[in-house]
């Protein structure tokens, strides 16, 4: 890996040696909920300062939420209540440091609903409605601030990860209501079918997944027995494969997974035994994790969202 790499910051406010490159994206942790610390906390990295701050919480507690950034905004999506699944959609403008609700809810309330940016629209991607798993599709239009429905998924999924990868979505795993999932997909926006892709060595629910050097990368979530996972492998696009890549430091069941500042980090999720607020960063040359620092607070089941420089 190069040097610039190999000797890059840690996210907890202490330097690896070289000087400080000042990223102009911006990674946030949203969310997270339990009984114990229900307030829906948010936190920031501030690459200035080379530290974690807290910044303003979630208008309202709630659990299982889609999180994307597009726009330079943050999308919170769905989620459950003590009662019952939601269909509020929540967006932070981290500029000014504050939340507002006025964005049109979805057609159905659904938790552990999976959110990511495409071509300038958010995408939703099944979830739980409270009685069971769906493969609901929907699009939201920041412009139009309305959403509408695409073509459903082959499978019903909740608790699934996604990425875009040549104007193509990839989702992975999840659970269906019976069972944890190995089967991805793939939906192209011009086609506007989904088609089953080759599934993944291993069974995943509450993965992370990202893009990085060409490939998806997806790690941790958990089996079919409820074990969380620390094992990694990559989708290469091209030869149409999964293979292993070299497992986390922990188990990290509902992780994050993000590239910042040419990184690829492993952020939170729960070994099974307790909320982690650690990081990892992968160094794909070493085949290799290390430890990347710690955020503030713990965000079960909270997400990452990183905010680009517009």
């Amino acid at each position: 890996m190069p040097t610039e790499h190999r000797n890059h910051r840690s996210l907890n406010g202490q330097c690896k040696g070289s000087p400080k490159r000042q990223s102009s994206d911006v990674v946030y942790v949203v969310g997270g909920w339990s009984k114990d610390n229900p307030s829906c906390q948010v936190e920031q990295f501030c690459s200035q300062n080379n530290e974690w701050k807290m910044t303003k919480p979630m208008l309202r507690p709630r659990k299982d939420v889609g999180v994307c950034a597009m726009g330079g905004l943050i999308y919170i999506v769905g989620g459950a209540d003590d009662f019952t699944c939601v269909t509020s959609v929540d967006r932070y403008d981290p500029e000014r440091n504050s939340w507002c609700g006025d964005v049109a809810p979805l057609t159905s309330a659904r938790s552990r609903v999976c959110v990511l940016e495409m071509d300038g629209f958010l995408v939703t991607l099944g979830g739980y409605d409270g009685t069971a798993c769906t493969n609901a599709v929907e699009r939201y239009d920041p412009e139009g601030n309305c959403w509408s429905k695409l073509a459903p998924m082959l499978r019903r999924r909740a608790g699934a990860a996604a990425a875009v990868l040549d104007g193509h979505i990839y989702v992975v795993g999840g659970n269906d209501g019976d069972t944890s999932l190995d089967s991805v997909e793939r939906f192209g926006a011009i086609e506007g079918v989904w088609s089953l892709c080759p599934p993944m060595l291993s069974v995943r629910e509450g993965a992370g997944c990202c893009v990085y050097l060409g490939c998806v990368y997806v790690a941790g979530g958990r089996d079919e027995f409820g074990l969380p996972l620390c094992t990694v492998e990559k989708y290469d696009p091209h030869t149409g494969r999964w293979s292993p890549a070299r497992a986390m430091r922990n188990k990290r069941y509902q992780v994050s997974l993000v590239v910042f500042d040419g990184l690829l980090l492993a952020i939170g999720g729960s070994d099974g035994v307790s909320d982690l607020k650690t990081m990892e960063a992968y160094d794909p040359e070493a085949n290799s994790w290390r430890h990347f620092g710690s955020m503030k607070s713990k965000h079960p089941g909270g997400h990452v969202a990183l905010v680009k420089a517009l």
